[in-house]
């Protein structure tokens, strides 16, 4: 016999998207009782959902998350535990879990295998007994957010255990995804004998993770795999990141999700997927621009479609299609690319007298905000961008644009405007920044809203900043060009990093130093050490600061000192480093020097030629033999890195390769995901080359590595080999580089 069973979910607060949206409502349309429980309004919940407060089951202001991923995840493997124990009888279901068919499992025990020939069990469905040892087991288990896990690979209990006995244990929100999830519950389940009891594949998991991109293709691919055992259906929530950067942030057309979304009659247009972790996709935007009206807008070349829907959605602004090339002229002849757009908008509920097309310099209307995505300033040009703006923007207006770095851009925005960056990403080894310019003059009509102001706690300027970060028990010192702050925190571990104060002040929205949120999370001390600039720190002043400091001890009252930079402050890392013998060294694309005399194949940063790179403080590659250890993280096909990287013949040198991932090499593990288990490693001095290698692995995904592998196997003069390297790709996912080279082969 089978009874009725409520499920409940997660949401900490903030709008839903149409895909939690559907999944909500598909549990009210089958009758089937739905909690959803929150900490925070959600504007946006389906009709017949009921509301609770999340504090009823978990009273707490600890959010945690899977840092490496940015996910809250973490605190919803938690929390389910937690409801299941205060609400018997309620199953927990993911917020991307589709009602199929009523859940009415007699059992109290619901949970479901999710790989095929893997007894791998997923918490997306998840049901116990509220007295059952296997949840008192999980409870105490996360009772311990330092705990090491019994079911992880050996060699990372090993490392975790040495990290321990070090004074660093590792926290959970840095250990690997799913360690409260998925990988905990098969563990316990199986301590308790629980395995013969999990529902079988096809009752939650038809479509496994490796394939679920599945959703976003014809429909009848999953309904084709669908059975009779199928109740719950889970959609996978990491489908966002592809309908975010491929599909507008709406479901494909004839997908199942599509069909989905027209069963439950829900309006995809009326709340796209805008952002997945740290990524914030096109629609995304719409909140950047803090606007209390907008009744015009304006796409300048035609990039930014989920944009213009977003913000129709939001004020009912008309839209206005630019068609200008990339000199910002307007030719008369309206191009190809309009009738995509003009289509995509109507299709998507947008009326067509709410469109305009503009093809003539007469017919250019000041609009409430510009988009510029991929346009002047990227690839193109920025100078057209000016007169574009002159006559096509409101006063008050906002535009949104992409700059790449070196264009130019950035300083031609300035001078017009307040400009913040809302994302940044690497293409090819170039920095592209997305950044909201607002126009300093006060707005007519539709203004936007005037800036928060600034608490008292918030400072603003770096002096008050450091000041504020160091507290009563740290401090700070500074002279015109330079500074130190420290932090104390754990006093046996202190770790000196290095940055440019302009990119920590204008480039950072936290104003925070290098690494500062990493460390801070370790627990350890921080030392701080700021240029005004492009100096590298070749300023008298500092390097007294370090004699300084080591006369009075500082130093030497920590355990273990690491020094820790990138580029001009991976040189400071391994400059500075006698101030402290026996100090670890941590530096990622370093230069040795700047000498000439020393490294005549240097050509980059002209701007610091001229200083003295001598003393005790000076030739990186030789003072900092002092140290315990040296590790050097570097792209060997980078020629300059490679030639200052072979400088360093120390005996206590680890020389770390990252093939074909360019100078902004952090940049690139942190986009592959690896950074922080790698610097982690290496800050804790547990770090292998193997391990490195390990996780090196990774690039074989990423999108960077794979182009350049492609181009050079083109250039090498093997067209066959490029093209089994696209083919190999392409089937495992998109790269827009070479897809389109493949096109053109």
């Amino acid at each position: 016999m089978t009874r009725a069973r409520e499920v409940g979910t997660l949401w900490i607060g903030g709008p839903l998207s149409w895909l939690e949206q559907l999944c909500l409502k598909s549990f009210v349309d089958q009758g089937q009782r739905i909690t959803l429980f929150s900490y925070d309004d959600i504007p946006n919940v389906p009709a017949g959902v009921i509301r609770a407060d999340g504090r009823s089951v978990l009273d707490t202001a600890d959010f945690l998350k899977y840092e490496k991923k940015d996910s809250f995840a973490l605190f919803a493997d938690l929390f389910r535990l937690h409801m299941i124990r205060a609400h018997p009888g309620m199953i927990w279901v993911d917020t991307d879990v589709y009602c199929l068919r009523p859940m009415a499992y007699d059992s109290a025990v619901v949970m479901g295998f999710e790989l095929p020939g893997s007894l791998r069990v997923n918490n997306a469905v998840l049901g116990l007994p509220p007295d059952h040892p296997m949840l008192a087991d999980m409870l105490a288990f996360t009772a311990d957010p330092y705990a090491i896990p019994p079911f992880l690979k050996p060699r990372q209990r090993a490392e975790y255990q040495a990290a321990a006995a070090a004074g660093a244990p590792i926290h959970i929100s840095q250990q690997p995804w799913g360690t409260w999830g998925p990988l905990m519950v098969t563990h316990f389940a199986a301590a308790h004998g629980l395995l013969p009891e999990v529902q079988p594949m096809e009752a939650f998991y038809p479509i496994p993770f490796p394939d679920r991109t599945q959703f976003l293709r014809p429909a009848r691919r999953v309904e084709q795999r669908l059975t009779p055992a199928t109740t719950a259906l889970h959609l996978w929530a990491s489908n966002k990141r592809e309908i975010g950067l491929r599909h507008m942030g709406l479901p494909p057309q004839g997908s199942y999700l599509a069909n989905l979304c027209d069963r439950h009659a829900i309006r995809a247009a009326a709340a796209p997927i805008k952002g997945r972790g740290r990524h914030v996709f096109e629609a995304g935007l719409v909140d950047a621009l803090a606007l209390p009206r907008v009744t015009r807008f304006a796409d300048l070349g035609g990039h930014a479609q989920s944009l213009a829907l977003a913000v129709h959605e939001r004020w009912g602004a008309a839209i206005d299609l630019v068609d200008v090339d990339h000199k910002g002229r307007f030719s008369g002849a309206q191009s190809a690319w309009v009738e995509a757009y003009r289509a995509f908008l109507e299709t998507n509920g947008v009326k067509p007298g709410a469109i305009r097309i503009v093809t003539k310099a007469e017919d250019h209307r000041p609009a409430d905000v510009v988009a510029n995505l991929a346009g002047f300033g990227d690839t193109c040009k920025a100078a057209p961008l000016g007169p574009l703006l002159d006559a096509g923007m409101a006063p008050g207006g906002v535009l949104v644009s992409d700059i790449r770095k070196g264009s130019g851009a950035w300083p031609f925005l300035k001078q017009r405007g307040d400009v913040t960056t809302v994302s940044t990403r690497d293409d090819g080894g170039v920095e592209i920044m997305r950044v909201v310019m607002r126009r300093s003059e006060p707005a007519t009509g539709s203004a936007p809203e005037p800036a928060p102001a600034v608490p008292d706690e918030a400072p603003t300027d770096w002096a008050a900043i450091a000041a504020n970060l160091a507290g009563p028990d740290g401090f700070t010192t500074a002279n015109d060009t330079h500074s130190f702050l420290f932090i104390p925190r754990n006093p046996d571990t202190l770790v000196v990093t290095f940055d440019n104060l302009d990119i920590v002040m204008d480039k950072r929205e936290d104003r925070r130093p290098w690494g500062f949120a990493f460390i801070e999370k370790q627990g350890w001390s921080m030392l701080g050490v700021m240029a005004g600039g492009w100096t590298w720190y070749r300023d008298p002043w500092v390097s007294a600061e370090f004699d300084r400091l080591a006369a009075e001890g500082f130093f030497a009252r920590f355990k273990r000192v690491v020094f820790y930079g990138a580029s001009m402050g991976g040189y400071a890392a391994c400059a500075f480093s006698p101030a402290c013998p026996g100090a670890e060294v941590v530096a990622i694309s370093p230069q040795s020097t700047l000498d000439r005399a020393l490294v005549p194949f240097e050509t980059r940063y002209k701007v610091a030629w001229d200083r003295n790179f001598t003393g005790p403080y000076g030739d990186a590659a030789v003072v900092s033999r002092a140290a315990s250890r040296v590790t050097l993280l570097f792209d060997p096909y980078e020629p300059l890195d490679a030639g200052h990287v072979a400088r360093f013949t120390g005996a206590n040198v680890m020389k770390l390769r990252a093939p074909l991932m360019g100078h902004r090499l952090g940049s690139s593990l942190h986009q592959m995901g690896i950074l922080s288990p790698i610097i982690l490693g290496a800050l804790n001095g547990t770090l292998t080359k193997a391990e490195f290698y390990t996780m090196l692995r990774a690039r074989r995904g990423f999108q960077r590595y794979q182009r350049e592998l492609f181009k050079r196997a083109l250039a090498r003069g093997h067209p066959a080999l490029a093209q089994r390297l696209g083919r190999w790709v392409l089937t495992r996912g998109d790269n827009r580089y070479i897809r389109k080279a493949l096109a053109a082969l």
